[in-house]
């Protein structure tokens, strides 16, 4: 009994703490959760994490292998891509990438949540397509963060 007290304790900052990354302006944030429509030709993805397990554990995003950045709780990202077209979302996880496949359409915004699990030895992520609906309403109570931050 006493041992799980003891891991308790010292796992519980792992998953409540609170785990901070740069962020961009307020202006920048508010213009992105106004959901303009993406450039002709391509296609808008909200990369998001809200909640707030596993807060002290900062996770990379990346789209079609380039660091959009490092995420943290209650945070988002926004990125532009070519429409008509598949594009890999990928977190890092306890042992590897999981990678999301979004087929892009022109014009539209796709909403792609990370969320954090238990792992075996630390908190792993994995990602997931969120309806339009859901991903507006979570998104606009999120702070955007600043891209390129990424671990590597």
């Amino acid at each position: 009994m006493y041992k799980k007290l003891m891991l308790i304790t010292l796992l519980f900052p792992i998953f409540t703490g609170c785990a901070s990354v740069p962020m961009v302006s307020d202006e920048k944030t508010e213009v992105a959760k106004k959901f303009i429509p993406p450039s002709d030709g391509n296609a808008g993805l909200y990369i998001y994490r809200s909640g707030s397990f596993g807060g002290a554990l900062k996770k990379d995003v990346w789209v079609d292998g380039k660091c959009i950045g490092e995420t943290a709780p209650n945070i988002f990202f926004y990125e532009e891509v070519k429409g008509e077209e598949d594009h890999k979302v990928s977190t890092e996880s306890e042992f590897s990438p999981n990678d999301l496949l979004v087929k892009a359409k022109s014009g539209m915004h796709y909403f792609i949540r990370q969320y954090i699990k238990m792992g075996l030895l630390v908190g792993g992520a994995g990602v997931e397509l969120v309806d339009e609906a859901k991903g507006k309403e979570d998104v606009k109570s999120l702070k955007m963060a600043k891209k390129g931050n990424c671990s590597e």
